[in-house]
């Protein structure tokens, strides 16, 4: 399994500290949000390599920060040309650059992926999400409960069945169907990458990974694995130089 960050983002409503610099590399304490996620991630012994999709003007950045760090899976940077926030490919089309990538290397070895967004701190482990994906054997989603009705209007939003099937998914919904809201990150079985490589062709949307996800789980069975816990518990969205700051206070 590869493990696929998405970060090329330019984290615009962070002002200057993401001016020159990538959110995922800001500093939490001693260690940077991508740091504190790879912690985790790399000892998992079904990853094999990790996969950074950044973009131009960030690229350099991330390969020198590649040379400082020490872990036990390879890690890839990839660039994906964009140079402004106004010219950005999505996250779903980053994916579909790393999926490329990955066929070219090594046309005969697809992979299950797991794919991440780099820009939250993150109170949970990945170990138990691909331990679920290899039990149910499908593509599988995350959810949390949430019971703001003004949160579940901003996210993601599924209903399950008894088994954790989803059955329904919905982008920003106006009236939720359920309180599960779904986070960004994902598990995409080998058995799907077809439909995810014809995805952005066949309509789907470019710049939520979200928008994928909701592609997929209308035409394959798809599983969402509930993490212990409220959303508030589980990860900090730094999204201001307010919460910037706040999380270097609370988390460092």
């Amino acid at each position: 399994m590869k493990n696929i960050v998405i970060a090329a983002g330019y984290a615009t409503r962070l002002g200057e500290l993401t001016k020159d610099f990538p959110k995922p590399l800001l500093k939490i304490g001693e260690k940077s949000i991508l740091e504190r996620m790879l912690d985790d991630i790399d000892g998992i012994d079904d990853i094999t390599e990790h996969v950074i999709v950044t973009n131009h003007k960030f690229a350099r950045i991330f390969e020198e920060w590649k040379n400082t760090v020490n872990y036990r899976k390879p890690i890839t940077v990839i660039d994906d040309g964009t140079s402004t926030n106004e010219t950005r490919r999505g996250a779903v089309c980053d994916l579909l650059l790393a999926i490329r990538m990955l066929d070219g290397r090594d046309p005969e070895g697809a992979s299950d992926l797991l794919v991440v967004a780099a820009d939250n701190l993150l109170f949970f482990s990945f170990k138990g999400f691909v331990e679920f994906a290899k039990q149910k054997g499908t593509s599988c989603i995350m959810c949390h409960e949430q019971n703001e009705l003004a949160k579940l209007q901003r996210t993601g939003v599924v209903v399950l069945d008894e088994n954790h099937r989803v059955l329904d998914m919905e982008e920003k919904p106006e009236a939720p169907k359920s309180h599960w809201a779904v986070p960004p990150f994902y598990i995409y079985k080998e058995k799907d990458l077809e439909l995810v490589r014809n995805a952005v062709a066949d309509g789907c949307g470019k710049d939520a990974p979200g928008n994928l996800a909701h592609y997929l789980c209308e035409r394959t069975t798809m599983h969402a694995w509930p993490m212990a816990g409220t959303g508030e518990n589980l990860r900090f969205d730094i999204g201001s130089i307010d919460t910037y700051r706040e999380a270097c206070e609370r988390f460092r």
